[in-house]
């Protein structure tokens, strides 16, 4: 994770990245990573609002290996995040709802990857990147293949900052 102070108006962001644990049989391991996760958002958040004098945004991004609805995604979108750093809001969810999927597998296809926001912040998604179709040609087969290097999807988000 990092905090980054914007040019132009004085807004301040901490971006994080995180991988949970892949197993769905394992809950109890990636609620414990999503708890660790935002414990350590929330020091970092603090420190830097006690040294700079501001309160920063939040964007958090990564592989949740967490369907939508399922306990993982639920607690990191759920009034019990509120404690520790605010609410967090899934970009794609804010936006336009959540994809069809971002993992494309034999196996497996669902979306299991998030851009997560702190919506009561001064950045706000306007915009996020399209993604296939589960019919498109492209991820036919499953991932990976020619066009998608990866079993996941890239995703993206354009943010605005107000001007306050």
């Amino acid at each position: 994770m990092a905090a980054f102070k914007l040019n132009g108006p004085c807004h301040h962001i901490i971006v994080a990245n995180t991988h949970i644990y892949w197993d769905p049989e394992w809950v109890d391991v990636k609620l414990a990573q999503a708890e660790y996760l935002l414990s350590r958002l929330a020091q970092f958040k603090s420190r830097v609002s006690e040294q700079l004098g501001v309160i920063p945004s939040i964007i958090v991004a990564g592989d949740f290996n967490s369907v939508p609805g399922d306990q993982v995604y639920q607690y990191l979108v759920s009034d019990m995040t509120t404690s520790l750093l605010g609410p967090l809001c899934s970009v794609y969810a804010y936006t336009k709802g959540e994809p069809h999927f971002t993992n494309c597998t034999p196996g497996f296809t669902g979306t299991l990857d998030y851009i997560l926001f702190s919506p009561s912040g001064d950045v706000k998604p306007v915009g996020c990147l399209e993604l296939p179709e589960p019919e498109s040609c492209d991820v036919q087969g499953g991932l990976p293949n020619y066009y998608h290097p990866s079993d996941h999807l890239p995703i993206g988000a354009e943010f605005e900052v107000s001007q306050n």
